[in-house]
């Protein structure tokens, strides 16, 4: 590519680290650059941030990425986007500090709030489930156990807010963020006043919302001087990480499928218009005025890591672990009919059930280690099949295209399973940071006046496809019908242990 073509800066803030990435047109990573984010656990499903470890990481991880350019590239440094980490949030005071450690989209402090303000209606309004992941559940939460904190709060922001105003000084959010704090009238793609008086918030707390791919302003001259760059730098309205994702792959059209298996694995398709459903949430896209509906499991990659981690080798600390895939991939598929509720992260699709928990059923003395971690990476995948195919069923538009990425596609025994459980042919991204090229994508559609999905298009990269194996599909249809009836016969057994944890915690 032409040496004075621009390039463009990616920032991906998760829950566990931050990365970033410089990016030319045609998508090839020129420099990339990580820091990590403690995660704070002041009890159980409690899961917070101290919000100034997102800029800190994001200037570290910019930092490292600059450094290894040659001064001609960062020249052509023109535009920068954020895609955060959906859900988190941070109540700050009018100097813009933090009043208490940022609430994470995976804490599942809020059940009362949500059995109290959940509705059927707020889920048409909001395009949320009641469920313990978004943010309006969470500050219900603040306002009755931490009044004072949102007494004192000038701010109630996201991570993607949090970071446009560490570059450039502007309380400004894009409106394909701030649609996770849950306070949206979704149709409308703006806040809601009943919720937010609900919540106890004022419209003003929440700064100004501009579309996605919009200029917000450019780099302060601090912060610009800071990364050694020159000229302006136009810092451009991202979109979430899901939604990022998405047009990272280039799956922009309804029948083209993003599959995350990640930490949590997420999957959706664009909508023209607003919907919303039993299996899906419905997210503001990265194209602006569209919608992405996205299928929800948090207990994706973690889980398998948790095994690794608890009942794994321990000098391996939880990273993957080349001999459980080997034996686990010698268990027959299915393992003897063992079958396990994927819970550990309560239930989102398609059963939206924080109380929900796992399960492991059918043990019997000849199952190992290696079968019980097989069972797992089955009932992931499972459950996905069968997340999907409820979306496709509510859409009526079947898929033609799944685009496959996040670590978990790595192993090549889960993305096995997952091909014959979903029946479908699933389609790699080359690019390791998919949710960091869908921001790049919008940067670069700024900086090159050029429409989004066109520069989507253009910056995709894809990889190698699995096909899925007719015998296996058979398989793992008969088994899901079984793994199926499993949440209905369970969910009162649930209920009890649950309020017995509450009374006898863990610790």
């Amino acid at each position: 590519m032409a040496s004075d073509t621009p390039l463009v800066i990616a920032v991906d803030s998760s829950t566990t680290s931050t990365k970033a990435i410089v990016v030319d047109g045609s998508g090839s990573v020129h420099a990339t650059g990580k820091a990590e984010i403690p995660l704070h656990t002041p009890g159980i499903d409690r899961y917070e941030h101290d919000p100034r470890d997102w800029w800190r990481s994001t200037d570290e991880a910019v930092g490292q990425a600059l450094a290894a350019l040659p001064d001609a590239d960062r020249r052509r440094i023109t535009a920068l986007s954020v895609t955060p980490q959906r859900q988190s949030f941070a109540v700050l005071d009018s100097d813009g500090e933090a009043l208490r450690h940022g609430i994470l989209w995976l804490d599942g402090r809020a059940v009362a709030e949500v059995a109290a303000l959940g509705s059927p209606e707020l889920h048409a309004l909001t395009g949320f489930q009641p469920d313990v992941t978004p943010s309006v559940y969470k500050l219900a939460w603040l306002a009755a156990h931490e009044p004072s904190v949102l007494d004192r709060a000038a701010h109630v922001v996201g991570v993607h807010a949090y970071l446009v105003h560490a570059m450039t000084g502007r309380w400004v959010d894009s409106a394909a963020c701030a649609d996770s704090l849950g306070l949206y009238d979704m149709a409308r793609l703006d806040f809601h006043p009943g919720l937010l008086a609900e919540v106890g918030l004022t419209r003003d707390q929440l700064g100004e919302l501009v579309p996605p791919g919009t200029p917000v302003a450019a780099l302060t001259d601090e912060v610009r001087d800071r990364w050694g760059l020159v000229g302006d730098v136009t810092v451009v309205a991202g979109c979430g990480d899901g939604q990022a994702a998405a047009l990272g792959c280039g799956a922009i059209e309804p029948d083209e499928a993003y599959l995350n298996m990640g930490t949590a694995i997420v999957g959706g398709v664009h909508s023209p218009a607003y919907r919303h459903g039993a299996t899906y949430r419905t997210d503001a896209a990265g194209l602006p005025g569209q919608y992405v509906l996205e299928i929800v499991q948090n207990s994706g990659a973690y889980l398998a890591g948790w095994f690794r981690t608890e009942l794994g080798d321990p000098a391996l600390g939880g990273r993957p672990d080349p001999a459980l895939e080997a034996a686990a991939a010698a268990v027959a598929a299915g393992c003897g009919g063992l079958l396990t509720l994927p819970y550990w992260n309560a239930v989102q699709s398609p059963h939206w059930d924080p109380k929900a928990r796992g399960a492991i059923v059918g043990l019997a003395g000849a199952h190992g280690r290696p079968a019980l971690y097989r069972s797992i990476l089955e009932a992931l995948s499972l459950e996905t099949a069968r997340n999907l195919a409820g979306l496709q069923a509510d859409t009526g538009v079947p898929l033609r295209s799944i685009r496959v990425m996040g670590g978990g596609q790595r192993s090549p025994l889960w993305r096995r399973i997952m091909t014959d459980c979903i029946g479908l042919p699933l389609t790699a991204c080359d690019t390791e940071e998919v949710s960091a090229l869908g921001a790049a994508v919008l940067a670069m559609s700024f900086a090159t006046s050029t429409p989004i999905e066109t520069t989507a298009g253009a910056m995709a990269s894809l990889g190698d496809t699995s096909v899925p194996d007719p015998a296996g599909v058979a398989l793992y249809s008969e088994l899901s019908l079984l793994q199926a009836r499993l949440y209905d016969r369970l969910a009162d057994i649930n209920a009890a242990q649950y309020e017995f944890g509450l009374r006898h915690p863990l610790g």
